[in-house]
């Protein structure tokens, strides 16, 4: 069976109710338009939420907001998030808190839930209901299918300039393989280990970490990539390609389907590696720390995020037990990279080039341009934790190729 991660996506725009004014009586005007973006998995979630200030402009604001089920806010970023019962409030930071008529913000959080995940009904700003319900959700998130579309968003003017690492990029393009990528599903895998263009290694030394062709669980098609990762630093295991990464060193965009097994560990571990001729020779590593999605350079042993709280709760958990999307750009003229989960950009992982506090400051502490030689999948252990992880899908190009 394929799984699909939920994403929902609700637009409420609308006018204020209940403003008392001295004077005549007036139609209230539009005062907010809030886009809340969710992704569920299992028992967590994270959301993206975006505020356009259509009222008068404001030097500060809180959102506050009812979550509809047993939703619990468990770390934030961009905003002060607080938590009373099912009642929430998001107060700015010392950046965003200025809104002209027409601007945008946007913050984010990581919750839990069980049962259903659907959206809160209503949102008020400075204590101002920002619009009418959002399209009714059924227990899994998704609008129900009888459910009316929602209200177009009011335009709005675009988000004025701010240190935020949560703004996502542009839509993600079609999902698949565009023409001018290279791509692989391991569907032309004849045996039972890596072959062809894949060769399996273990750097440093080998262990109990084996590397096999799946013929029983795929994302598409009917064959998968199988790294069964075991814990301990001698286990290291990758299948490795040269031909997908190419030879051009400029921008680019990796994309591949993963489904793995156990949650990401405390201890660092490393699921995909690249090695960089701009760097010695030394990998870009790309895995997990602190039970979140890290990226590591093994030159100087930086990481992106930062491993302070604050840091790891701009990452984003990989989900277990479903196949996940994951996709990164690394730009070798300008050493920036932008990561997505499942369609998403994860602030923690978005080195933009300006240092940001407990994300990319570590990151820029030099000069780096990397030029990447290969790609590989599997799974290295510095520390405990083991995994099974399935690979599929993958696909290298100059441009975003989406999910």
């Amino acid at each position: 069976m394929r799984l699909v991660p939920v994403t929902t996506i609700v637009a409420l725009a609308g006018a204020a109710v209940g403003v008392a004014v001295l004077g005549p009586v007036q139609a209230a005007a539009p005062t907010c338009d809030v886009t809340w973006t969710a992704n569920s998995w299992n028992t967590g979630f994270t959301a993206d939420v975006k505020i356009t200030n259509l009222g008068a402009a404001v030097t500060s604001w809180t959102l506050a907001w009812d979550f509809p089920g047993n939703q619990q806010v468990t770390s934030a970023w961009n905003a002060t998030v607080r938590q009373t019962g099912a009642a929430v409030t998001a107060t700015n930071v010392g950046w965003n808190g200025s809104l002209a008529t027409g601007a945008s913000t946007s913050f984010g959080f990581q919750g839990t839930y069980s049962g259903g995940n659907s959206a809160p009904a209503t949102f008020r700003l400075n204590g101002a209901t920002c619009g009418p319900e959002p399209v009714p959700t059924d227990a899994s998130g998704l609008p129900s299918p009888s459910s009316p579309s929602p209200s177009a968003p009011s335009p709005s003017a675009p988000s004025p300039s701010a240190p935020s690492p949560s703004v996502p990029s542009s839509s993600p393009p079609p999902a698949g393989c565009q023409t001018t990528a290279r791509c692989d599903g391991f569907e032309s895998q004849a045996g039972s280990v890596p072959a062809g263009t894949w060769a399996v290694t273990s750097p440093d030394c080998s262990g109990a970490g084996t590397a096999a062709i799946d013929r029983t669980v795929a994302h598409t098609g009917s064959t998968s990539l199988r790294i069964n990762g075991a814990a301990g630093y001698c286990n290291h295991v990758f299948a490795r390609n040269t031909d997908l990464i190419g030879a051009a060193t400029g921008t680019r965009y990796i994309r591949y389907w993963v489904r793995h097994t156990t949650a990401l560990p405390a201890a660092h571990v490393t699921t995909v590696a690249m090695a960089d001729a701009n760097d010695g020779g030394k990998d870009l590593r790309f895995g997990g720390q602190n039970g979140a999605l890290q990226f590591n350079r093994a030159s100087d042993d930086a990481t992106l995020p930062e491993q302070s709280p604050a840091g790891v709760a701009l990452s984003r958990p990989l989900p277990v037990n479903t196949w996940n999307c994951v996709e990164f750009k690394i730009d070798g003229a300008n050493g920036t990279i932008e990561t997505w989960l499942n369609g998403a950009s994860v602030p923690g992982l978005l080195e933009d080039g300006t240092p940001t506090h407990d994300i990319d400051s570590q990151w820029l502490n030099r000069t780096w341009r990397p030029a990447l030689t290969d790609l590989r999948l599997g799974w290295e252990s510095y520390g405990d934790g083991a995994d099974t992880l399935w690979y599929d899908d993958v696909a290298v190009a100059a441009t975003r190729n989406g999910c």
